[in-house]
């Protein structure tokens, strides 16, 4: 199946630890999702995403996160993209893409 990846909008944060953002998206014009983050990966080969979770008695659980890996491919796709007509190299603190 082929999902659409819409409206993305990427908030650069001061990097830290290795995230360098933050992204929200909506997918197949019926899903709005935020607060996915984006690091770039310990050997500088790119960038991955982590998905918001919440602690529940102790324990980490995703709040969201894609169950397929099309639709994971697609969310990485067209956020990466983005991030990369961002010019995240160009980084200011006080501007968001």
């Amino acid at each position: 199946m082929t999902h659409k990846v819409s409206n993305v909008r990427i908030l650069k944060v001061i990097p830290n630890k290795g995230l360098i953002a933050f992204a929200s998206f909506i997918v197949d014009d019926s899903f709005y999702f935020t607060s996915v983050a984006i690091h770039r990966k310990l050997d500088g080969s790119g960038y991955r995403l982590t998905y918001p979770t919440k602690k529940v008695n102790n324990k980490e659980v995703y709040i969201f996160k894609p169950l397929y890996p099309d639709l994971s491919h697609a969310i990485e796709q067209a956020l990466f993209q983005q991030l990369e007509n961002c010019n995240i190299s160009n980084y200011d603190r006080y501007h968001s893409a």
